[in-house]
């Protein structure tokens, strides 16, 4: 087996393109083997406690476990055709006084799984904390537009007024919920802890009889070393429903970052114009185009979340369809379905910080379309104040409705809006108000409702959440 992963071969673009280096540590063999060894030292010495393996050997476990050979294991695994034998063979070949007891009385899965979990905990502190420091720059960012009005659109056609803070607002909370959803997940983590080939813990009742140590005690020794909670019952396996939550929790976060990345493209579309990624001086847009600005940070964090969306399917197929005490068909893809996740998880919060960091918001755009499409929506206002006034509401909604349908097309058509002009000319509005109030009452900026108190509390949530 060639261990040489160079670019004559395929390797995947996790391995160079996508995620962080710390997120790639962990899911790299290295430290999953170092990992492997923890939890082989920490049984020892819990075994040492009753007098089943002597301070020497545990001290020679120690002494090597951070000497990890993958291409002795490799060469072992050629012969055997089982990875974690050839790691505890390539483990024992160092360890001349400890190497005969090591996994003593253990199965692959009571080491694996607890591994396993190790990774997941130390991946999902990793993706919290970018959550943090994303809800951090949102908060920063909602500050600075709290009351920017601008329009809102509702089936993607110009609705009412809104402001960018309170826009971005939606995202933030959301992405709140998502951090408590992590952190819950997070916490809940559980290993398999030591329970043997069919989780009945009968090879270390076997072992440890008549030490005065129960397979639960050797068990809570070991977990309480490496850190870990294990589970009342298992099989062979923790319950895959686990890895399922896990999954859930992440594309749910991703689920966020797709829509606001996806609003992103929208609102830079130059139709619409009003927010800009961040674009380097040298930065090249189009191959063939030179005046593009393609929105590629939105459309990476877009592409990776509909790649994390599906993968949960997959764990919701290990968790119902490994059959009874534990079936080998949820291992292969396990390998790779778990660290996909995380590294595209972690590249999409990283790719998003950039831009929420970097967005611009386009002033003059979000002031064209105000004033291109905000009127129609400022008519309600008026026609509620002409109710104020004594007029009859419903004939007053058929003229300013009269108004609008002259109006629109005009607009569609590029040409300024002229619903103010006409309304504050119309005798039968002018009867009941002043045409410089008309005026005045159809500025849409001022028609946004108490959206900047209400951005202002999820700043507020977002301070008190990362304290």
């Amino acid at each position: 087996m060639d261990q040489t992963f160079g670019h004559e071969t395929y390797i995947s673009p996790f391995t160079w393109r996508y995620g962080s280096e710390s997120m790639r540590k962990i899911w790299s063999e290295h430290h999953k083997r170092t990992m492997l060894r923890h939890i082989w030292v920490a049984l020892a010495k819990a075994q040492q406690t009753v007098g089943l393996v002597s301070a020497e050997q545990v001290a020679d476990l120690e002494a090597h476990k951070e000497d990890i050979d993958i291409a002795r294991a490799t060469e072992i695994e050629r012969e055997i055709h089982h990875d974690l034998m050839a790691e505890i063979k390539t483990y024992a070949e160092q360890c001349s006084v400890g190497g005969s007891i090591i996994h003593l009385g253990a199965t692959s899965m009571d080491i694996l799984d607890n591994m396993d979990v190790l990774r997941q905990r130390q991946a999902l502190r990793l993706i919290i904390e970018s959550v943090k420091r994303l809800l951090h720059h949102f908060a920063e960012r909602i500050v600075q537009t709290l009351d920017k009005p601008c329009m809102a659109f509702t089936h993607i056609q110009p609705a009412e007024p809104t402001t960018v803070g309170y826009r971005l607002a939606q995202t933030a909370q959301d992405l709140l919920d998502d951090l408590q959803e992590l952190e819950r997940v997070h916490d809940c983590l559980k290993g398999k802890g030591l329970k043997g080939a069919v989780g009945t813990s009968a090879s270390y009742k076997a072992l440890l009889e008549g030490t005065g140590l129960s397979p639960a005690d050797l068990e809570s020794l070991v977990m309480d070393d490496i850190g870990l909670t294990a589970f009342d019952a298992a099989t062979q396996v923790y319950t895959r429903k686990q890895d399922w939550r896990l999954g859930v929790a992440l594309a749910g976060t991703c689920a966020t970052m797709a829509k606001f990345a996806f609003d992103f493209r929208l609102l830079q579309s130059p139709p619409i114009g009003e927010w800009n990624e961040p674009f380097g001086a040298k930065q090249v847009g189009s191959s063939a185009m030179p005046f593009k600005r393609n929105p590629i940070n939105s459309e990476k964090i877009d592409s990776l979340c509909r790649l994390v969306a599906p993968q949960v399917d997959v764990l919701w197929h290990n968790a119902a369809e490994t059959l009874l005490e534990r079936t080998l068909d949820d291992s292969a893809n396990r390998r790779l379905v778990i660290p996909q996740l995380f590294l595209a998880t972690d590249e999409i919060l990283s790719t998003a910080e950039k831009l929420v960091k970097g967005a611009v918001f386009n002033d003059k755009g979000i002031e064209n379309n105000i004033l291109r499409y905000g009127l129609f929506a400022a008519s309600e206002r008026l026609l509620m104040e002409l109710g104020r006034r004594g007029a009859n509401r419903q004939e007053m909604h058929e003229v300013i409705r009269e108004h609008s349908l002259k109006a629109w097309p005009l607009v569609q058509q590029g040409a300024e809006n002229p619903m103010s002009a006409t309304l504050a000319a119309d005798s039968r509005i002018t009867t009941f108000i002043p045409k410089e109030e008309i005026i005045s009452l159809l500025d849409a900026s001022e028609y946004v409702g108490d959206a900047p108190e209400r951005a202002k509390r999820i700043v507020d949530r977002i301070q008190s959440a990362l304290r």
